[in-house]
């Protein structure tokens, strides 16, 4: 199978992350801040390890003193940051269990999945640009989105169903998450950019990756939970990573 076949068929197996992630916020809730702290530690170890260092050899320029790469990663984490304060943020989905099911949560969970469809685009095109460099870091790259859209699912998905309003309309959310991921893919994978230009980009991804782990995923694991073992989860995260990366290997 070539990269773009690979990148497309990829993007289209993190939809069914999306939805697993909201079924087991539903069902597992007394074990989920564990999954989200060793989700957490393990994409902060896939861009430490994988994606940061790839960039800085597909792109050595500078610009004032700094790498452009390291400017990238940086505009990338407050880009999101910035997009969420203007036009809202996934609240954590541990937070509302046993809150009343009323019309402003059906909103905010609505809104917040069909603004999903946005980043998850760009998801795609990451992936699908990644793989035009390798099958490897195209395979980092999957990662990090498959841990991205588990997130999505445990804030989107469990919102909706907590509303009770899991039915055709959160179906069809799902599926614009699929369409918007295989779109993005397909269009990265034929589109024609230079290595540089290409560590610019995935090192604005890598920001993304940062921002939703800090943000979203390592407040939501200890929102309910803040134990000793889930920070003990996401250091055997990043230590798992580790191992993949240096000793197993992705690349």
């Amino acid at each position: 199978m070539d990269g773009a076949n690979l990148a497309i068929g990829l993007a289209a197996l993190t939809a069914i992350a999306t939805t697993a992630g909201g079924t087991l916020a539903i069902r597992s809730r007394d074990h989920l801040h564990l999954i989200l702290g060793l989700s957490a530690g393990l994409l902060l170890g896939l861009v430490a390890f994988d994606l940061l260092p790839e960039v800085f050899e597909l792109n050595e320029n500078t610009f004032g003193n700094v790498p452009v790469v390291s400017l990238a990663f940086v505009a990338g984490f407050l880009a999101l940051h910035i997009a969420e304060k203007i036009f809202g943020s996934h609240e954590p989905a541990e937070s509302h269990y046993g809150h009343a099911h009323d019309h402003s949560v059906n909103i905010a969970g609505t809104l917040g999945a069909i603004a999903m469809g946005g980043h998850v685009f760009l998801d795609g095109v990451a992936l699908g640009l990644a793989f035009k460099v390798s099958n490897a870091l195209g395979a980092a790259v999957f990662i990090a989105i498959l841990f991205h859209a588990f997130s999505d699912g445990l804030n989107t998905v469990s919102l909706l169903i907590k509303s009770g309003h899991w039915t055709k309309r959160a179906i069809l959310l799902l599926g614009l998450d699929a369409v918007m991921r295989i779109s993005g893919a397909a269009l990265g994978s034929y589109v024609i950019i230079s290595d540089p230009t290409l560590a610019i980009y995935l090192a604005m991804f890598a920001g993304f990756v940062i921002y939703l782990a800090t943000s979203h995923i390592l407040p939501e694991a200890h929102s309910r939970h803040p134990s000793r073992l889930t920070i003990f989860a996401t250091i055997l995260g990043v230590l798992a990573m580790w191992l993949i990366v240096g000793n197993i290997g992705i690349k």
